[in-house]
């Protein structure tokens, strides 16, 4: 049996509807409000086991920032040098 605790929030039914030649869904205020969006903004969507996953950030861009930051931290006293 799943509860829902006070912090988990209640789901949100979205239509699908046609626009176009495409599928999409039309996100409620209390979302894009949430999310801080505006109109013009990109969104990120992954599929994941439970469903799908709709995030402003990008995935990728953590990724490549991660491996950065990895690659400044082998190469500290380089980088040092080339400061002076």
């Amino acid at each position: 049996m799943h509860t829902i605790s006070p912090l988990t929030p209640m789901p949100e039914s979205l239509k699908v509807r046609k626009f176009g030649g495409s599928l999409g869904i039309v996100l409620p205020k209390s979302i894009t409000d949430s999310m801080a969006l505006e109109e013009g903004d990109e969104l990120f969507v992954s599929v994941t086991e439970e469903g799908i996953q709709i995030t402003p950030y990008d995935p990728n861009f953590a990724e490549a920032l991660n491996d950065a930051r990895e690659f400044m931290r082998t190469h500290r006293d380089a980088f040092r040098e080339l400061a002076k």
